[in-house]
């Protein structure tokens, strides 16, 4: 089985809540995916820091980060992997800290100018990977690439391309791969 083929069959069997639920937007749907579930075990977060790894290194990132909590596990994984060797991993906080530095972005000192692919467990609409490009870019870094551990298919992955200025998004997996049955389309 492949890194993409194990992260499918981890998020199936370990991430997928069946059941009434709320989510971050606020809309409620009949179905949950807590990715967290699922990369937070080995076979999860060795599929994804390959996935994640591979894909900062293909669009030439030197940093993997995104909006705390959600992408705090891929950039960990993301720079856990060989072929990230290179790779600093970076936190975005979503309030800006009052007290030592106040910084938005925590990790490594990163120059303005440097290389980020901005990283998220599962996207709806989109809006805590929006925010995350956003603060990013009102440090001077450049987004050169979004990746989602699962993409829900409700529009956010527009919505990122967007706010990125076209970088590519891509998906690991999305909810057809995961919940295939699903009855929401």
């Amino acid at each position: 089985m492949d890194a993409r083929e194990t992260l499918i069959a981890e998020l199936r069997e370990h991430a997928l809540v069946l059941g009434e639920v709320t989510l971050t937007s606020g809309a409620t749907a009949s179905y949950y995916v807590d990715a967290k579930r699922a990369i937070l075990r080995q076979p999860g977060f060795g599929a994804l820091a390959e996935l994640v790894a591979a894909e900062a290194v293909r669009l030439g990132a030197t940093a993997v980060g995104g909006m705390t909590m959600g992408a705090d596990p891929i950039a960990s994984a993301a720079i856990s992997d060989p072929a990230g060797h290179d790779l600093v991993a970076f936190f975005v906080r979503k309030e800006k800290k009052q007290h030592g530095l106040q910084r938005w972005v925590e990790g490594p000192i990163l120059e303005r100018g440097t290389r980020v692919l901005i990283v998220e467990d599962v996207v709806t609409t989109g809006g805590s990977t929006v925010k995350a490009i956003e603060r990013c870019r009102e440090e001077g870094l450049e987004i050169v690439g979004t990746v989602s551990v699962l993409d829900r298919l409700a529009g956010g992955g527009e919505n990122i391309i967007e706010a990125s200025a076209g970088a590519p998004y891509t998906p690991l997996a999305t909810i057809d791969d995961v919940h295939p049955d699903r009855d929401d389309r």
